[in-house]
């Protein structure tokens, strides 16, 4: 049985619900199922379900893994504007990328992800690449990425 929520303001809930609201529909988007969705964020399907409706019950770090397990950033989520699914272009695309296409198995293989996109994805599942995998392509993208962003590179 969950929690009971805290009390929370009226803003708090407003910007609860549109978080979860962007969280369900983005989801959607990508057409991922509910409980691919709560298998890659480690949460059950309910809680997913909790998060999407923006219950303040459930944890900061449920909220956390479910937006990285759908390749979402808090801030591009809580931001004004809705977080855009269409990537620019001359982005990265994901299936030049053997790495980068396991790591964002939930894109289709043709999307374009900009370079922090791209590294936030690496970074934040930095412990399922293959680093023997990795080709020579794939090895400078990093370097390039990390030059870019001035990020400290991953231990290739």
């Amino acid at each position: 049985m969950p929690s009971t929520s805290p009390p929370t303001t009226a803003t708090a809930d407003r910007r609860l619900a549109a978080l979860g609201s962007r969280i369900h529909a983005h989801r959607k988007a990508l057409k991922v199922s509910a409980t691919t969705a709560a298998e890659a964020a480690g949460v059950s399907r309910m809680t997913l379900h909790r998060i999407e409706r923006g219950e303040p019950s459930v944890t900061m770090g449920a909220y956390m893994n479910a937006l990285g397990a759908l390749g979402l950033d808090v801030d591009v989520v809580m931001s004004t504007e809705p977080p855009a699914l269409a990537p620019l272009p001359g982005g990265i695309r994901i299936a030049d990328y053997p790495q980068l296409r396991r790591l964002a198995w939930q894109l289709a293989p043709t999307t374009e992800l900009t370079p922090e996109e791209a590294w936030g994805t690496y970074e934040r599942n930095w412990r399922h690449v293959d680093t023997s995998a990795l080709d020579a392509k794939e090895r400078d993208l990093l370097e390039d990425l990390a030059r870019t962003l001035c990020r400290k590179p991953l231990h290739v």
